[in-house]
């Protein structure tokens, strides 16, 4: 069995997101990144599936000359080899990145054979973007299906659960197929240290694709206002009981 797992470098979903002076791009000064966390989940997927048939599992990700970084995160955990599409700083749509994916996909099917599943995040961590996968399938002309809890694949099938109201949908996609995978799929292991030694010395394949017209136009960027929490004191001792009272009525507890 083939793999394919298509993933991006995205800020790590702790850091505190500020923002370049012309609002155009993010401020990666004191900025970490990492693998997007469905993304995570779609990385253990292929490795697990090739630790059940035997097979080959590969990283692919377009992104700039860092994104290195977390192609040798995916190899550590065990995939066995990685593409590297290797961008500038800009962002590309989806229209524009599924195109590259897919040429560098047919490529690698032309030396090595057809992926049987190739597996992406249900959307990217950072632009919440979910086209790219829907955009692979239809270009390679291969079954899709996306926001993925649950995979199992045997006899030529891939079993995919996604969750709904009340219970699970089935697909039953025959391969090769195309499944975008949520955070749940599993639980990601952690890198070992051997795993990390093991991943210096594994194959990275890099090109530079042409980047096209672009179907977006960014204007700016925004981070959201958060939610921002207080605490009120209410008093101290046996004076705060009528205050504690009222405030449990307010909210219907009593």
């Amino acid at each position: 069995m083939r793999v394919l797992v298509c993933i991006k470098r995205v800020p790590a979903v702790a850091g505190r997101i500020t923002l370049t002076p012309d609002e155009r791009a993010i401020d990666i000064k004191y900025l970490g990144f990492a693998i997007g966390p469905h993304e995570e989940c779609a990385v253990e997927g292929a490795v697990r599936l090739v630790e059940e048939h035997g097979g080959e599992s590969v990283v692919l990700t377009l992104g700039p000359a860092e994104a290195l970084e977390q192609l040798r995160d995916a190899l550590a955990l065990g995939v066995n080899r990685a593409i590297h599409l290797v961008t500038d700083a800009q962002e590309w749509d989806a229209g524009s990145t599924a195109a590259a994916i897919v040429d560098a996909i047919r490529a690698d099917e032309a030396a090595s054979g057809p992926f049987d599943v190739i597996l992406l995040g249900n959307e990217a961590a950072d632009s919440g973007g979910y086209q790219v996968g829907v955009r692979i399938g239809r270009a390679l002309g291969r079954p899709m299906v996306a926001g993925i809890k649950g995979l199992t694949v045997a006899g030529g099938v891939a079993s995919a659960e996604q969750e709904v109201a009340g219970g699970r949908d089935v697909y039953d996609l025959p391969l090769p197929a195309v499944i975008g995978v949520l955070e749940g799929l599993n639980l990601p292991r952690f890198p070992s240290v051997p795993g990390r030694l093991r991943a210096k010395s594994k194959p990275v394949a890099t090109s530079s694709p042409a980047r096209g017209a672009q179907g977006l136009d960014l204007v700016r960027l925004v981070v959201p206002q958060g939610v921002s929490k207080q605490a009120v004191v209410l008093g101290s001792g046996s004076d705060a009981a009528p205050a504690v009272v009222e405030m449990l009525a307010g909210l219907g507890v009593i």
